[in-house]
């Protein structure tokens, strides 16, 4: 699974406006001519990343080349059970990668078009969120 390597802050807040803004980054196809990309907004986590990525792979048979445009880089805390109230914050759980309406989550190349929907579209099962598959194409 994804994690950072090194964190300048091992904590963070939650943030106050999440994720209800439209993205201004990883808006467009960078690397391979068929994506998926996020129409609500989300916390994914690196798990449902790496369930999505055993898609990808397992359904092309590992032909063609795949790229994930999101990395997990936001702890996520948690306490103990039964802890009682209070006692500061919990310890770091999980990481997610924060999506905005509008981000590219993974890009394919080197598969036919047919072949591509249809592993984009399996991999859209595994995330929190609505996302759709486009083409270089369609823009």
């Amino acid at each position: 699974m994804l994690i950072p390597k090194k964190v300048k802050h091992r904590k963070w807040h939650k943030g106050r406006a999440r994720n209800i803004r439209k993205a201004t980054d990883k808006i467009e196809l960078a690397f391979g001519s068929f994506g998926l990309k996020a129409l609500t907004p989300a916390w994914i986590s690196s798990r449902q990343i790496e369930a999505c990525r055993r898609v990808l792979t397992r359904y092309t048979k590992r032909s063609g080349r795949i790229w994930i445009r999101i990395f997990p880089d936001h702890p996520i805390t948690k306490k103990g059970n039964e802890v009682p109230m209070g006692a500061g914050k919990g310890a770091v759980d999980h990481y997610v990668a924060p999506i905005k309406i509008g981000t590219i989550l993974f890009e394919m190349e080197g598969i036919t078009p047919a072949q591509a929907k249809e592993a984009l579209e399996l991999a859209a099962y595994k995330l929190p969120c609505k996302a759709k598959f486009i083409s270089n194409d369609m823009i």
